[in-house]
């Protein structure tokens, strides 16, 4: 499995951006608003990847008190990582277009909330995927001394 590369995060996040803004256009006054609720739920998904990154990586490197862990445990973890990237890229996108939809409406009370609301989950998803591509990156195994000298 190939790392994630934040490029193609960045356009996932613009083209989701872009196409939930022009959405909004047509649909926004028939929403409900934006919930609260995803805020706290995405920084606890980012906390937990981010203390199971440190964890894995404690035990790939063999730390004192720590357990050896195994490869298909690190192999799982990596996939979540991968995928926790690409999805917080979607929703930060959506969060976004949200952003920019309301953007001009700020002076009513409902759009005002939504653009807080919507702010700070694309804030959260932000940090998700910072969690993401750290546990992805500390799920590489290290390379061996030897490896650098035969290359």
């Amino acid at each position: 499995m190939k790392p994630s590369r934040p490029g193609v995060l960045v356009l996932l996040l613009a083209v989701f951006a872009v196409v939930t803004w022009a959405l909004l256009q047509k649909v926004y006054s028939d929403l409900p608003t934006v919930p609260w609720t995803a805020i706290p739920t995405v920084l606890l998904l980012a906390v937990g990847e981010a203390y199971s990154g440190w964890m894995t990586k404690a035990r790939i490197e063999r730390r004192p008190d720590t357990k050896p862990v195994e490869p298909l445990a690190v192999a799982r973890l990596a996939a979540l990582a991968k995928a926790s990237a690409y999805v917080g890229a979607a929703f930060a996108g959506i969060f976004a277009g949200f952003v920019f939809h309301v953007l001009q409406m700020l002076d009513q009370d409902t759009p005002r909330r939504d653009f807080f609301l919507a702010g700070g989950s694309l804030l959260a998803c932000v940090i998700l995927i910072c969690a993401a591509l750290f546990l992805e990156h500390c799920c590489k195994v290290p390379r061996e001394p030897d490896d650098d000298t035969r290359a």
